[in-house]
């Protein structure tokens, strides 16, 4: 029986562990990657366990969230990730460099090696053959220091593509297609791969934006065969050296196959506020358009952009539509300069954002109160774009510029023609803002530089046998880690402050979250099903770390954020029967008892002291995870070990 291409990069990176599904494995890591948002912690991690130097083959720090200076905040934390990514041993990429999947997809990403991020869209990388995941910035801290990345051995989907995308049908649409299939927790537990004749139809561009938008499904991560196609882009990037061919076995055994005709295909749009809140384009026809966002690290290659400004091109927005291209790498924007495209995109009336993630997180561009804006993006949570009201559709960048010049939803076939655009022979090649680390010699002098806002890692206690506490939060199912730890420009300035950051904690959901479990002391959450889904910044463990959260209980959760409370030494629990959520009430005083016993055994009793009620909980933790939780976290974890 031969090996699915996922298998196949796993088992040369296999640590520990056996590649059968549901048993967790511990992987080598050759790269990693972190952006400002989530970087300041990761370092700030690093830096607590006492390793001198990365001993990963590359590892890259990335500035493109916080890029919004208004205050000193993001400035300190800039130039603390650069001082000590220069001590370290890191690779640090300027502010206006680009998005860091963009630019690691462009100079960095080699297929077949292993790459974890502290971004939950690390898996972008897939697009080349790079076996990518998102992860908590701890994880990533822990890699950077020479440790093995554990994941539990996912099942393995095969996507097979046949036939060819028609005009003004795109890899968005692909993307939004496997989410109506799937759903949102539908790639829970698997690697997604895409093969088939239809993908020879797929440039490198994309395939990662397919590959990016795979997270979406909650899948460990989404990964495309590296051949002809991804030779010439790594060649047309001066890193043909970089380049080996790598698929899966013709007899491959798969959990899952799933079969796209492209040709079939038609332009999809999500409606808020889930991406897999999929339906067509037209069947939304004359919906206003308040505003419209080009850009993210879905959609914001030269590719992209080139059909974007051959659409525009000779034309005006519409007046009554607010409009922003953000390119993805400093790459894309000169190359949009050289021939021309940018003149063509400004002389529409459309305006020039940041190579950076901008209004993806909510920095900056919020749309008006209770506007519709079209997004090329991953994401429409609610209140993510920074407007709480706000109607976000997710969109193709075709998509999105019929409803620039249209004012409303329309569909993009109907603008006539499709521009005809292909990738260049070669790219502009400029690396002067991706600053090189100092030599193991010039280390000992680098000189580590810390702002005010700059605080520690909180405070963890190794876990006790019995837990009482009250529980202080109830929410229901898909709960983002948007909802969690919001992000935006008024927050995400205090990602490396935690007392600070945990005043915004569950916000969304109950605005006098913080104050009440300060107050408590402990407390426990409980959510629905695939609780933590979305991004993986691991604040939206470490907040509640500091609120005094010990245990989350939920119906089901997301892949990244279960890993991350573990890592934070709070406890994921699962109901034996989901229907027991109906017998928690906020407020009811919970007790977890024989904790040692009960995580071994993978079966944990809780009384509601409240109500008289006993309730089954389950728990699938390995000898390891067990270690961590009862340590108090991984970092208290890691330390000891050493």
């Amino acid at each position: 029986m031969g090996l699915t291409l996922a298998q196949k990069i796993i088992q040369s990176h296999l640590v520990s562990g056996t590649m059968k599904a549901g048993e967790e494995i511990a992987l080598r890591i050759d790269q990693t990657l972190t952006q400002d948002a989530t970087g300041t912690m990761a370092y700030l991690e690093f830096e607590a366990m006492g390793i001198d130097r990365v001993r990963t083959e590359k590892s890259v720090a990335y500035i493109d969230h916080n890029t919004l200076q208004s205050g000193f905040e993001n400035a300190d934390d800039h130039r603390y990730i650069q001082t000590v990514a220069k001590k370290h041993g890191i690779y640090f990429s300027r502010p206006g460099n680009g998005i860091c999947h963009q630019v690691h997809l462009e100079r960095f990403g080699i297929p077949g090696k292993t790459l974890i991020g502290s971004d939950s869209h690390t898996p972008t990388g897939g697009g080349i053959g790079m076996l990518a995941f998102g992860a908590g910035g701890l994880d990533v801290a822990v890699a950077m220091g020479g440790g093995a990345y554990y994941i539990t051995m996912p099942r393995m989907i095969r996507v097979n593509l046949t036939g060819k995308l028609n005009p003004f049908v795109t890899a968005k649409d692909v993307s939004l297609e496997i989410l109506r299939i799937l759903s949102v927790k539908g790639g829970v537990g698997s690697i997604i791969e895409w093969g088939g004749p239809g993908i020879q139809t797929l440039s490198v561009p994309e395939r990662a934006t397919i590959t990016n938008m795979g997270t979406e499904l909650g899948a460990t991560t989404s990964i495309f065969p590296s051949d002809e196609i991804t030779k010439a882009f790594l060649k047309a990037q001066g890193r043909a050296g970089d380049y080996r061919p790598l698929a899966a076995d013709p007899d491959a055994v798969y959990d899952r196959v799933i079969d796209i005709d492209l040709s079939a295909l038609k332009p999809l749009i999500a409606c808020p506020h889930m991406p897999d809140n999929v339906v067509t384009v037209e069947s939304l026809k004359g919906t206003r358009v308040d505003q419209v966002c080009i850009g993210s690290c879905t959609n914001s290659s030269l590719l992209d952009l080139l059909k974007v400004a051959a659409l525009l091109k000779g034309k005006t927005v519409d007046p009554r539509v607010s409009v922003s291209v953000s390119p993805g790498s400093r790459q894309v924007l000169s190359m949009l300069a050289d021939c021309g495209a940018l003149s063509d995109i400004l002389a529409s009336g459309a305006r020039l954002l940041e190579c950076a993630c901008g209004p993806c997180i909510g920095m900056g561009f919020s749309p008006n109160s209770g506007g519709v804006s079209l997004r090329t993006f991953n994401r429409n949570f609610e209140g993510r774009s920074g407007t709480r009201d706000a109607k976000v559709y997710l969109v193709s960048p075709e998509t999105a510029v019929a409803a620039a010049l249209t004012g409303e939803i329309t569909d993009p076939r109907l603008l006539g023609d499709a521009p005809v655009v292909s990738l260049p022979e070669k790219f502009r090649i400029d690396d002067s803002a991706v600053l090189s680390p100092a030599t193991p010699e010039e280390a000992a002098s680098v000189e580590v530089l810390r702002g005010p806002n700059i605080k520690e890692f909180p405070k963890t206690k190794p876990l006790e046998n019995t837990v009482t506490a009250e529980l202080t939060l109830k929410v229901g199912d898909n709960i983002t880690t948007d909802h969690i730890m919001p992000a935006g420009s008024k927050i995400l300035p205090y990602r490396s402050n935690i007392p600070y950051l945990s005043k915004f904690c569950f916000a969304v959901c109950d605005e006098s979250f913080a104050e009440r479990s300060l107050a408590a002391g402990n407390g426990f959450v409980v959510g629905g099903e695939n609780y933590g889904q979305g991004s993986s910044r691991e604040h939206a463990a470490l907040v509640p770390l500091y609120l005094g959260v010990r245990a989350v209980i939920a119906k089901s959760f997301a892949r990244i954020h279960a890993a991350n409370l573990i890592n934070a030494g709070i406890l994921p629990l699962t109901f034996a029967d989901p229907a027991d959520y109906e017998n928690l009430n906020q407020g009811d005083r919970l007790i977890l008892t024989d904790l040692g016993a009960g995580m071994k055994a993978g079966k944990i009793l809780l009384q509601n002291e409240t109500t008289g009620k006993t309730i089954a909980l389950v728990c699938s933790f390995t000898d390891r995870q067990r270690e961590i939780l009862l340590a108090g976290g991984l970092l208290a974890y890691t330390k000891a070990a050493n």
